[in-house]
């Protein structure tokens, strides 16, 4: 009796110990490690402060995001800031082309998860479609007018606000707390490659 009352008890720590070992808090430490684990491998030299608008993006260059936690930003390409109006411009005939709050973006991007020996577990691309996402810049739960959606991704509208204005190209790494609704859930963090235009 003594020796199945001990392997009971033993069968019971193993099964607290293998469902201790999946709480959201040790899947959140796994996350900061492949997050990590990915900047290293790829030789990624990180920013802490963001860089100015006429900095030159090296290849390698990734902007640590100052207030989001292992959220990090590359701006492959930055839009036009200003469209000129007429053939002889003057002041009063460019358009400052700044992303504003309230913006209706339009989005194709490419997107894998992070994992700890392949980049590419689960793999999704809308590049090739005539940009087939619209959300509004700035805001992240409610309602949207039109057919533009609420896009909940924080990371999301973070690097459309670095990005500032229509036709830029970046990377972004998100965190699944930064990320769509179903990447919180599963703890997954995922790198996007974003392509923005706003819709007039």
């Amino acid at each position: 009796m003594k020796k199945l009352a001990i392997l009971l008890l033993g069968a019971m720590a193993l099964m607290i110990t293998g469902c201790a070992g999946n709480t959201y808090s040790n899947l959140r430490k796994q996350e900061d490690r492949l997050i990590a684990n990915y900047i290293s491998r790829n030789n990624i030299r990180v920013l802490t402060e963001e860089p100015d608008v006429n900095y030159v993006w090296g290849e390698k260059d990734y902007y640590k995001v100052s207030g989001y936690d292992n959220l990090y930003f590359h701006l492959h390409q930055r839009g036009d800031s200003i469209r000129v109006d007429s053939v002889s411009p003057t002041v009063n005939d460019t358009v400052d082309l700044s992303i504003i709050r309230n913006d209706v973006i339009i989005a194709r991007y490419k997107k894998f998860a992070l994992t700890e020996n392949a980049d590419t577990l689960s793999y999704w691309t809308t590049m090739d479609q005539a940009y087939p996402y619209e959300f509004v810049y700035g805001v992240t739960s409610g309602t949207a007018s039109g057919y533009a959606q609420i896009c909940e991704a924080v990371g999301w509208h973070v690097a459309v606000g670095l990005m500032k204005y229509p036709e830029s190209i970046c990377e972004i790494i998100v965190p699944s707390k930064l990320g769509f609704s179903d990447d919180e859930t599963s703890v997954t963090p995922y790198v996007y490659i974003l392509k923005i235009k706003v819709k007039n």
